[in-house]
């Protein structure tokens, strides 16, 4: 592998993981399994795959400022399990 490209543009260099045959499902888990929930929240709502772009969902009276519930349900003591379940 190019330690150049991974230590230049490591995204780049996940991708070409990939494109060698390591499993992109596996790429994705640990992805999943480093970032925090509020990481993978802000991830996914970044790329419009959030509940709050499900259009059977949308409330046009809501304000887009408004911080939506599941932030208030996280569980420190969980997210910590999930991230390290030594912890």
């Amino acid at each position: 592998m190019d330690r150049e490209l991974f230590r230049k543009d490591p995204r780049s260099y996940a991708l070409e993981l990939v494109e060698q045959g390591f499993s992109a499902e596996q790429l994705l888990e640990a992805c999943l399994a480093y970032m925090s929930h509020d990481d993978v929240r802000d991830m996914l709502d970044a790329n419009e795959l959030s509940p709050r772009f499900d259009e059977e969902d949308e409330d046009e009276d809501e304000d887009e400022n408004d911080r939506p519930d599941y932030y208030d349900e996280v569980d420190e003591a969980q997210e910590w399990y999930d991230f390290d379940p030594d912890c």
